[in-house]
């Protein structure tokens, strides 16, 4: 592979479309019209392009509906294909859908700005993902001028999708429209890293009872809130469990792959009535080879066993829901033919050879993995600590690096040698 195989990636027009994405507002629910600027910018470079828009009720229906947060009427998934049928298949992948950036005024910069300082653009969503969308389009356009696109021995699609954040409904609507491949890589933040494993979460909603008493007859009531606590040193303690259970190096190399925490507490009605009711909202993780069915199962155990070891709660016991997103996990081995091509593909590119991790988080790869059989990995630009945060931002440098290694790469396994 030579340099110039790798290195003809139009900085100013990927930092443009970039800019653009983070200025396309697109929190989860409200991703129309960025899938619709992304389908235009496939088709100006030439791909064949669908933009699928299943009604949400029938993938809520399918057998492997991850579950959602967020209310929505639309569920519109970005396809590009071009190449020949018949051969390898390879997809391109990221999600469009991005987080609300929350309180403004912890942000030195409008959110959806797009502003580029120090070499690195800010905005929600510039790291989770839109940076590593930007790349997509940055490699197909590369190939698109070297006339690569022309001479595929095989067929790329790139797969844009809505509703990662809440579960991946939006994946699971791109494999039932046919977009299943040999081989997957999305572009989430990995540092430039290649993540061959990640845990998965479920979101709940913990429901305590308690007796109302007047403030001055405290001990008459039972209060919500004693008895939300005493559940939670229970989920601590089988938060402590499951993860000291784990022996895959690539997760316990995390430390705590498997958190469970308590994001939501709301209860109350009186400042001198005793509680008798709080609900909290909460996540636990899926442990690699759970489903998120699984998973549930052990919370619920958790949960069960908290309230059988109190006289209150025995007789009174806590109910728990699963409310929202349902991420499984995902595992490919670290020796699969895709995480170790794709490294020497960076390594001959950059110059350095990525590592090969697993992450405590959900993604669309285990969509890929397990509904659509589809080999996946993860790589792309930024990192996931800045990743919902207030001053999002993502390196340039590390999204133009992203895009020579995905042009190359797609050229190494379907592209035709030149003349």
């Amino acid at each position: 592979m030579t340099e110039a195989d790798s290195s003809d990636i139009d900085r100013e027009r990927l930092v443009d479309d970039l800019r653009d994405l983070v200025r396309t507002p697109s929190i989860t629910g409200s991703e129309t019209e960025v899938a619709e600027w992304a389908a235009q910018a496939l088709r100006e470079l030439g791909l064949a392009v669908v933009v699928h828009r299943p009604e949400p009720a029938s993938i809520r229906a399918d057998p492997d509906w991850p579950g959602e947060e967020m209310a929505r009427t639309e569920l519109p998934v970005v396809i590009g294909q071009v190449g020949p049928a018949g051969g390898r298949r390879l997809i391109l992948s990221g999600h469009l859908d991005v987080v609300p950036p929350g309180e403004p005024s912890t942000w030195s910069v409008d959110p959806w700005s797009g502003q580029v300082q120090d070499g690195r653009l800010f905005g929600r969503g510039a790291c989770d993902m839109k940076g590593g969308v930007a790349a997509i389009l940055a490699a197909v356009r590369a190939l698109a001028a070297a006339g690569d696109l022309d001479r595929l021995d095989g067929q790329l699609q790139v797969v844009l999708v809505p509703s990662e954040e809440d579960g991946g409904q939006g994946t699971l609507a791109a494999i039932r429209a046919g977009a299943m491949a040999d081989g997957a890589i999305i572009t989430e933040p990995s540092n430039l890293d290649v993540v061959v494993a990640h845990a998965g979460a479920i979101t709940f909603r913990l429901i305590v009872p308690g007796r109302a008493a007047h403030a001055s007859q405290r001990r008459e009531g039972v209060s919500a809130l004693d008895k939300l606590a005493l559940i939670v040193r229970a989920l601590e303690d089988d938060e402590t469990r499951r993860n000291a259970a784990e022996t895959d190096p690539l997760m316990t190399d995390l430390g705590l792959p498997y958190p469970t925490i308590i994001g939501i507490v709301s209860g109350g009605h009186w400042a001198s009535t005793v509680l008798d009711r709080v609900t909290a909202h909460g996540r636990y993780g899926v442990r690699l080879g759970q489903t998120a069915e699984d998973a549930e199962r052990e919370l619920r155990a958790a949960i069960e066993r908290a309230c059988a070891d109190d006289a209150f709660l025995r007789d009174h016991p806590a109910t728990v829901e699963i409310t929202g997103g349902r991420f499984g996990s995902a595992r490919l081995p670290a020796d699969h033919p895709l995480p170790v091509g794709l490294a020497d593909v960076a390594e001959s590119v950059g110059g350095r050879r990525p590592a090969i991790l697993g992450v405590p988080y959900g993604a669309d790869m285990q969509m890929f993995v397990n509904v659509g059989r589809t080999p996946c990995v993860i790589y792309g630009p930024g990192d996931v600590r800045l990743a919902h945060s207030a001053n999002e931002s993502v390196p340039i440098e590390e999204v133009v690096t992203c895009a020579r290694v995905l042009r190359a790469w797609v050229q190494g396994q379907i592209g035709r040698p030149r003349a």
